[in-house]
């Protein structure tokens, strides 16, 4: 099975391709809490005490088998103002995240970026937009317009209510696989659901992200 994928992915002794995926965005936006939602990372994280960090072992199983995503967490670094270039080494995807209901955690988007690409040149990006189960949201869907502009993907997620956790899964999956048809065989065993987003509210975010896509972007010439 593992043939089939690209290289670049390590195995984890017993042939899983295993990828390593940086989380960033500033503290409090929800890193920890959304990786914590896969239960069996949960369980076999590991703390590595040289770079500051704790790696969460997410397993995704695949049509074309399973696949880990080390996930690496701040473990409140970020707090001390940027990341070791060592949390960076070697990354091959990531996650940048923001908090919908701050606005300066998307305005820092940018910083993010900008200390990931400069270790990390084209490796496959997400970015999104945490806590939209929070009704009075500060971010809205058009006011994201910097994956546009960095040829990022991006989704609205709510860590605490499950919403949307697989996607940017998925989506480094396809790209890392590099199999556009690439699907999730079976759902990850997640934490139950703290908050519920009723689907009229789920539907009515969709539609706003699909018109905010469709808008042509703002000429400004800075960052966001």
């Amino acid at each position: 099975m593992a043939s089939h994928f690209q290289t670049g992915a390590q195995t984890d002794g017993t042939n899983v391709p295993t990828f390593k995926i940086i989380l960033v965005g500033d503290g409090g936006v929800g890193k920890t809490t959304f990786v914590k939602r896969h239960l069996s990372g949960e369980f076999e994280k590991k703390y590595i005490a040289t770079v500051g960090v704790e790696v969460h072992p997410l397993k995704f199983h695949t049509n074309r088998g399973p696949i880990v995503f080390n996930v690496w967490d701040t473990a409140g670094q970020e707090k001390f103002g940027g990341l070791r270039d060592g949390y960076y080494i070697q990354g091959q995807g990531a996650i940048i995240m923001f908090d919908v209901t701050s606005r300066i955690t998307y305005k820092n988007v940018a910083n993010w970026h900008r200390d990931l690409v400069r270790v990390c040149e084209n490796i496959p990006i997400v970015l999104v937009g945490n806590k939209v189960d929070v009704k009075d949201r500060k971010v809205k869907a058009k006011q994201i317009t910097f994956h546009r502009k960095k040829n990022l993907q991006y989704y609205d997620i709510s860590a605490k209510s499950n919403y949307n956790f697989e996607k940017p899964f998925l989506w480094l999956a396809r790209k890392l696989v590099g199999d556009p048809n690439l699907v999730f065989v079976e759902a990850p065993a997640l934490a139950p659901a703290e908050v519920h987003i009723d689907d009229t509210y789920k539907a009515q975010m969709e539609a706003e992200l699909q018109q905010a896509q469709n808008v042509a972007l703002p000429d400004e010439d800075d960052d966001m």
